[in-house]
């Protein structure tokens, strides 16, 4: 009789063990950890929206990073940063988008390869993604990566960024993203989160 107890309570413990190995397992495929948010935003002086202490993507690509639990997040940052005053940083992303200029990056990251997913956020200038998006995307390898790509801007959508980037990143998989008024972006979090939760499902 005892044997039999015996017997039991290790089967009871084998299966435990089992059971916690194939949640440990199921977490690991679906580890969120493997998401990175790369974002370039701009404070200062806006259009329509006046001074601002924490740019409109920046605040958009927070709500993604809110909203993924144990995402990452990077911003793209500038060696030299651009001007606070409105009129004077638009004569400066004309100036660079017109030379094709790649203006250098502050912030690099290392582990980029580790990531499967990678949501890339910028504001539209001049009907695309500033030209430190350029330098950023071809630093690295995207092969074989998807990216979502997420934007704010005054009325333009995504302007012809996205074609830019299947340009840039030709042999990444590129997943329908998400444009916003950089002025309403903080009335749009659940407008955003419902894209995020379909974006994930396209992913699975």
């Amino acid at each position: 009789m005892k044997k039999n107890r015996l017997k039991k309570a290790a089967y009871v413990l084998l299966g435990g063990i089992v059971m916690v190995a194939m949640m440990v397992s199921d977490a690991s495929a679906k580890d969120p950890g493997k998401v990175l948010i790369a974002y370039f935003s701009r404070d200062g002086e806006n259009y329509n929206v006046g001074n601002l202490k924490v740019g409109n993507t920046a605040v958009m690509a927070g709500y993604i990073h809110e909203r993924l639990s144990g995402s990452e997040i990077f911003q793209i940052a500038p060696v030299v940063p651009y001007p606070d005053k409105y009129e004077e940083c638009t004569e400066v992303a004309k100036r660079e988008q017109r030379e094709n200029a790649r203006p250098a990056v502050k912030t690099h990251h290392a582990d980029i390869h580790k990531y499967d997913i990678i949501y890339i956020g910028y504001p539209i200038w001049w009907g695309t993604m500033p030209q430190i998006l350029f330098t950023f995307l071809e630093e690295y390898n995207f092969s074989g990566k998807t990216i979502i790509p997420f934007s704010t801007n005054e009325g333009s959508g995504f302007g012809r960024s996205v074609g830019d980037l299947k340009k840039v990143c030709p042999k990444s998989k590129l997943i329908d993203g998400l444009a916003v008024r950089g002025s309403e972006v903080k009335k749009t979090q659940k407008e955003i989160n419902a894209w995020i939760d379909k974006t994930m499902k396209a992913v699975e």
